[in-house]
Parts: structure tokens; C-alpha cells; sequence
């Protein structure tokens, strides 16, 4: 008896190698993705405001970096001894004014730099929750545990939602044409919205990608939510929260993210770099040891021919 519904994965086109040039943008979940994929040495630039759950927050880096905005002290405030931006994840928030302005401003340069020579730009949707800041008027990416009386709880219909990503793909394709936008939504449940807000939330995602994937104009969508839902659908697949996806279900879906989007050519160098990291992670019981020295030389001896192959992988 068969007791689970695999989802069957085509393999897309255009997919990624080690030459190609990853950009990551959005919900926690994307985090997960991205370690996987510097672990494996891909050049990969993930979350440089840190994670941003809603459309809007994300259409607003985007923007912002095509623009290269320049911060100034009027997008801080100070709360609780720390500088914080409504733009930015607090994991950005600083303990003086002017180190925030310079992680913002630079990490908008950077962002704008690496949004033009990306091949494969990889958006992760978490909720179409948002949150407006009554004083002005504006969707934040983050509130920084500000007072909830400061804001309105508001839901983004899919018109809305689908308006924003239209937004996005639009601003990245005039200055990248060629690249590929690779949607998904995070399979992480935000509960403390509710049960059935969460469930509403995710399908007015869900429905908004859907309206605007384009295969001609390389738009297109992963589904790290159904196979985390659909597929392996068991409480024994999250973490302790009951609300994140544990180690295994987190590995399960970059088996199937590697087998649609990783070029089968990387399977041998993919092999190579995890025996190295395996190697650069072993802890002798004697480091001065002959063996373990004749270890650290043959390790050595891997990364550099690796690197000579392929000199984009730093170890």
C-alpha cells in the first residue's frame, strides 16, 4: 500500500550550474534554500535587508536597490537602544545610527549590482499579511516589535498581490532581460494569524503567482509548499513549533528543487565539495597526529584541483 501522493517534478530549462549567478529575496524559507546552495558553493547572494515576509516589502527592495535610494537618518528610528529601518529585517538593525545607514546603503548597492548580472533571481513568499504604519501611510517589511496600536493589519487581495509581482518581474527585467524568476511560497505556517487566515493568506499567494507565470519570459514557480503539505503532509516533517519544516523536510525539498532546477553535470562536483566541507568539518582527538596532518594535506590537495576546475568556489 502506497501511503503518501509524491508530487512528480519536470525538470525546467535553463537551469543552474556553477557559472550561474543566484540571487534569493524573501521569506525565512529562502533562507533554507540558500544555505544549501552555499554549502555547495554556488555563488549565491541571499536577503541583503534580511527576510522579508509580504510581496510589497520585497516589490520595495527592489525597487529601491534598481534606484539605488539613499538612505538618510529619516528612515531610522531608535527603539529599545537599537537604530531600526521599517525597510529592512532587524537582523540589519544596529546599535548606532550611522552603522545602519551604511549596512542599508551599502547592501542597496550591492543588491542593485547583483539584481544586473543574476541568471536565476529565486522570490519566496511567506504571507499577503501586511502591515501599514498608520503615521505614514506605508506597508513596512518589518515592525521591530513597535507598539501593533502603531499599524494596520491589512490582507492583500490577489488582484494586489498579483499587481506587486508583476512590479517586481517588470523592474528586474528592464535591467536583467534574460534572467530567471523563480517564485515560490514558503511552506512555513504563520498561525499567529489564524488558522484559516494562514490557509487565506497562502492561496491569495498562490493564486497571484499563478496569474502571472510566463514560461516564454522565464517566469515561473517552484512548489515548496505543496510538497511540504501535499507530499510529505506529517506532523513528523516539522520542527518542535509545529510550524517550520525540520532537517528532513528541508533536505527532501532541496532533493526535489536540485532535481528540477541543479544541472545533472554538477552531480560529481556537488559530491566533491560536500566530502571537502565534511573534511573542513571533522574534529581530530589530536590535531598534531601524523595521520591527521597527512589528512589536512590530502584535504588541501582537493580544494585546490577543485578550484583550479572551478575557481568561483571558495572554501
Amino acid at each position: 500500500m502506497n501511503f503518501r501522493t509524491n508530487i512528480k517534478l519536470q525538470k525546467e530549462r535553463n537551469q543552474i550550474d556553477y557559472n550561474s549567478k543566484l540571487v534569493l529575496i524573501g521569506s525565512c524559507f529562502s533562507e533554507n534554500i540558500s544555505e544549501k546552495l552555499k554549502y555547495f558553493k554556488f555563488q549565491t547572494f541571499s536577503n541583503p535587508f534580511g527576510i522579508l515576509f509580504n510581496p510589497i516589502a520585497i516589490e520595495n527592495l527592489i525597487l529601491n536597490a534598481i534606484h539605488i535610494k539613499k538612505y538618510s537618518e529619516n528612515d531610522t528610528f531608535l527603539l529599545n537602544e537599537r537604530w531600526h529601518c521599517f525597510d529592512a529585517h532587524s537582523d540589519i538593525s544596529s546599535s548606532t545610527q550611522n552603522q545602519l545607514l551604511q549596512n542599508l546603503n551599502s547592501a542597496i548597492e550591492e543588491t542593485q549590482r547583483q539584481l544586473k548580472n543574476a541568471s536565476h533571481i529565486i522570490i519566496t513568499l511567506g504571507t499577503a499579511w501586511v502591515y501599514r504604519f498608520i503615521e505614514t501611510n506605508s506597508i513596512v517589511g518589518n515592525c521591530h516589535k513597535v507598539p501593533q496600536k502603531k499599524f494596520l493589519k491589512e490582507m492583500l487581495s490577489v488582484d494586489e498581490t498579483s499587481t506587486s509581482l508583476q512590479n517586481i518581474c517588470a523592474l528586474i527585467k528592464d535591467i536583467n532581460p534574460t534572467v530567471t524568476i523563480i517564485f515560490t511560497v514558503s511552506p512555513i505556517r504563520h498561525l499567529k494569524d489564524g488558522f484559516v487566515e494562514n490557509t487565506q493568506s497562502k492561496a491569495h499567494l498562490i493564486a497571484a503567482i499563478h496569474q502571472i507565470i510566463d514560461l516564454k519570459n522565464q517566469l515561473l514557480y517552484f512548489p515548496s509548499f505543496e510538497i511540504m503539505l501535499d507530499d510529505l503532509r506529517d506532523y513528523r516533517f516539522f520542527a518542535n513549533d509545529m510550524l517550520h519544516p525540520n532537517e528532513t523536510a528541508i533536505n527532501y525539498i532541496w532533493e526535489q528543487f536540485k532535481h528540477v532546477w541543479i544541472d545533472e553535470k554538477t552531480a560529481p562536483i556537488l559530491k566533491e565539495v560536500d566530502s571537502i566541507q565534511k573534511g573542513i568539518a571533522h574534529r581530530p582527538f589530536n590535531e598534531k597526529a601524523e595521520q591527521h596532518q597527512q589528512f589536512l594535506k590530502t584535504l588541501q590537495h582537493k580544494i585546490k584541483e577543485l578550484q583550479t576546475s572551478i575557481p568561483t568556489i571558495n572554501f
